[in-house]
């Protein structure tokens, strides 16, 4: 804008001295050449800099967005690589009940939780259930046993006391994950997992029985065990179809095998 009213205020031709306001004076029109071509290359060099009013402030603003992002990135990787190397104990702390039972070489925290995810993947489509949320679900369900460890009822824990435990081993772990949408599902899965109260959960629960015998089914061929006892403390337990079409294909597979 600047430069364009100052050649209105140049220009000689009468049809445009209507540009030219009256209270101007021949003195306010008469202008030092040198001066003249001085103004003409610094407009002319600012508006080809980088620096100019506006071609700065957004190669500005773009350098301090990308530094702020970078800061940003390098703060969720710091704090990811936190939370995955506290879950590395979830793949090498050993289910309890196995080791009671000396069973060889028993699964992970983190083998059951795997299967438990598959079995969320290749489950039917149910009208009304979120698959997606059951793998989710499957994934979360035990992540707290990363610091509690697998707390079992041999163990002379109550309940109240082992929920308890593992609210405040979750509420840890999402702190490293500074809090944010993904600490908050996490713990919403959790939560919901815990509390039975969804249809999603339900499922879930019923795949952590469904896991748990038809791991003890293959121990007892792989290892001539005799851990009836699984059996016998899911039975009658199952709250969903799908849980129990499973549950009921892995005992008549276990009489075919007895």
């Amino acid at each position: 804008m600047g430069s364009g009213c100052r050649g209105a205020l140049l220009c000689k031709s009468s049809s445009l001295s209507f540009l030219i306001p009256s209270s101007f004076t021949s003195s306010h029109l008469r202008f030092n050449k040198s001066i003249t071509n001085s103004n003409s290359y610094r407009m002319a060099t600012e508006a080809s800099s980088p620096s100019s009013a506006t071609g700065g402030d957004t190669i500005n603003s773009s350098a301090n967005k990308g530094a702020a992002c970078s800061a940003a990135a390098a703060s969720s990787a710091s704090s990811a690589i936190d939370f995955l190397s506290l879950c590395h104990s979830l793949k090498t702390t050993k289910r309890a009940g196995w080791i009671r039972r000396d069973v060889k070489d028993p699964e992970s925290i983190a083998d059951h939780m795997y299967r438990m995810g598959l079995m969320g993947l290749i489950m039917a489509d149910i009208p009304g259930i979120d698959r997606d949320k059951c793998i989710k679900m499957a994934i979360v369900h035990d992540i707290a046993e990363a610091i509690v460890g697998d707390i079992t009822p041999s163990d002379g824990i109550s309940k109240a006391e082992k929920s308890q435990r593992e609210r405040k081993a979750l509420d840890h772990m999402c702190k490293l994950l500074g809090g944010e949408a993904r600490a908050k599902e996490i713990s919403e899965l959790w939560m919901e997992y815990e509390e039975n109260s969804s249809a999603e959960a339900k499922i879930v629960k019923d795949f952590d029985k469904v896991e748990m015998i038809l791991q003890a089914l293959e121990y007892e061929n792989e290892q001539g065990k005799d851990l009836d006892e699984f059996f016998q403390s899911t039975a009658g337990k199952f709250q969903t179809e799908l849980g129990k079409a499973w549950a009921k294909e892995i005992a008549s597979r276990r009489k075919k095998e007895n």
